[in-house]
Formats: C-alpha cells, structure tokens, sequence
C-alpha cells in the first residue's frame, strides 16, 4: 500500500499516536519508547525517512507548560508552601506531562511526514537559473 492508497478511515494523527506504520498501520512505528524502529514488522517501509527532529519537544513542552504553570500558581497560592516545595510537585508533574506527550507527538509527526511526503529541502537550479537570467535583461 502506497501513501497514495493510504486508509482513509486512518489519518496521520490517529496512526502515529497509535505508534503504528504510517503504510499499513498494523507494524509497529517503536522500537522502544521514543526510538523509531528500522523498518515496518509487517509491510517492511523503511523508516529511514522519518526526523521529526525537535518537533515533538517543542510541542510537549508547550503542551504541559500551561497547565503546569496554572498548578504551580495554585498551589502556591493556596498553601504558600516553600519554593523546594515544588521540586517535588510541580518538577514532576511537568516532566511526567512531557514525557506522556512525546512518544505519540513523534509518532503523529513521523506519519505526517509519511503522508505528507515531506522531504528535505532543495535548491530549484533551474528557477534560480530563469531568475538571473530575468534579473540581467533588466
């Protein structure tokens, strides 16, 4: 199944937080918790593709920062305890936050890549080429 035949009952998102191969959505997109796998356990795609580099990160971070400053404030509002206090409330409540976020995060970025095609970008010779030529008859 190429992308082009991709399920339309499935979309990027649903497939990566599921942690399933973007082709066929029944292989396993992990092979531990935040590591991509090589390839498809059940269709064989090559993986090789995928860099969602910071994406997931910076959307974790993002996510858990609201709600976690919101906590932070309400608890030292409500029971004024000392700063050291929240190393032990606030600190893990947003790392546990981001860290639930970013394994499906990546996943849905990877099979957005997928699905998107999205590649590296690369230099268009030939328009740079007509847009000097056009530059220079002017």
């Amino acid at each position: 199944m190429s992308s082009e035949e991709y399920n339309e009952t499935e979309v990027p998102a649903v497939t990566g937080i599921r942690g399933r191969c973007p082709r066929c959505q029944q292989g396993h997109l992990f092979a531990g918790y935040l590591t991509l796998a090589d390839r498809c356990d059940v269709c064989g795609l090559d993986f090789g593709f995928a860099d969602p580099a910071d994406g997931p990160a910076f959307f974790a971070m993002s996510i858990a920062a609201v709600p976690a400053l919101a906590f932070a404030l309400w608890f030292q509002f409500t029971f004024e305890p000392p700063i050291w206090a929240h190393l032990f409330t606030t600190l893990p409540l947003t790392v546990g936050a981001c860290l639930l976020l970013l394994r499906p995060l990546k996943g849905w970025l990877v099979c957005s890549q997928y699905f998107h095609k999205a590649q590296e970008g690369t230099i268009d010779r030939q328009w740079h080429a007509a847009e000097a030529r056009r530059r220079d008859e002017h």
